[in-house]
């Protein structure tokens, strides 16, 4: 599930190694591909956030909608994906991104699918290579079905939250930043708070200050702290937008913690619905 750059260093020149370039930022959307322009680990492809990783928005679906799952199966076979690829993502932020594109192959069966460890910013700093070359696609075969188990919708969630008798057991964790949950500060989204019952967890928390990821063990006993005899396939994963939420899923997974869901519309999705309920500050 990690690949160091040294491993990637070695199989830059392997065609059944395909590398995407995911970094993006959220208050500047042009950023990502400006970046990846000007430097990019050789051979990498270019995977934008808006537009490949994500589908069309009607106003209710959140900021990132999933993608179709024939419109992302096509973006990885036109850029040379098959089922015997190993993918990998990276970006310079510690996985946000790069673990969208990690979790959305695994939702059509690609299984061979890591992010590089201390992303593209570990590459600078050891002084290894970029380039500016776009490299030309490799169009492949490539097919796959989603996995309808690996997301809720809201509609889903609502009776299973927390303290709910259909939801004891559930935990919904949210990715955001603490400020972000509690609804002190919210620079993106009209509404600011958090979907009752969630508890926090910055995805960060899951990194080393150099933005590699904590050890298996450290991760695991972390997760189980939150958890308590919570079992993974109990957990619901959320964010602003279904991105970052992600990053959680790939950390618990990486600590050998598999079957959290993902609800992909998240607090963007939730709020567009006044109906539904909202809270500001910390959960007791």
């Amino acid at each position: 599930m990690l690949i160091d750059t040294k491993t990637l260093a070695q199989h830059l020149d392997d065609p059944s190694w395909v590398v995407f370039d995911c970094r993006h930022d959220l208050m500047d959307l042009a950023k990502g591909e400006r970046l990846y322009r000007e430097g990019h680990i050789p051979g990498a492809h270019f995977a934008n956030l808006d537009v490949d990783l994500s589908g069309e928005k009607n106003g209710h679906n959140g900021r990132h909608p999933l993608p179709s799952p024939a419109a992302l199966i096509a973006f990885l076979a036109r850029h040379g994906v098959t089922h015997q690829s190993t993918v990998v993502a990276y970006d310079d932020v510690g996985g946000q991104f790069a673990s969208r594109l990690w979790w959305l192959c695994r939702w059509v069966g690609l299984d061979k699918v890591a992010l590089l460890d201390g992303g593209i910013s570990k590459w600078i700093a050891e002084q290894r290579a970029l380039s500016n070359v776009v490299p030309r696609p490799r169009v492949a075969a490539l097919s796959g079905l989603a996995n309808p188990m690996m997301v809720i919708s809201a509609e889903e969630l609502l009776p299973r939250l927390p303290g709910t008798e259909t939801g004891r057991g559930c935990v919904l964790v949210d990715a955001r930043p603490a400020e972000r949950f509690r609804g002190e500060v919210e620079p993106i989204d009209p509404v600011a708070g958090h979907i009752p019952g969630a508890v926090n967890r910055f995805y960060k928390e899951n990194l080393n200050a150099d933005l590699t990821f904590k050890t298996k063990d450290e991760l695991r006993q972390s997760f189980a702290d939150m958890l308590g005899q919570v079992p993974p396939t109990q957990v619901v994963q959320q964010c602003g937008s279904g991105v970052t939420a992600c990053a959680n899923i790939f950390a618990m997974e990486y600590a050998g913690l598999p079957g959290s869901t993902l609800y992909a519309g998240s607090w963007s999705e939730w709020i567009s619905d006044p109906a539904r309920p909202i809270k500001l500050g910390a959960e007791p």
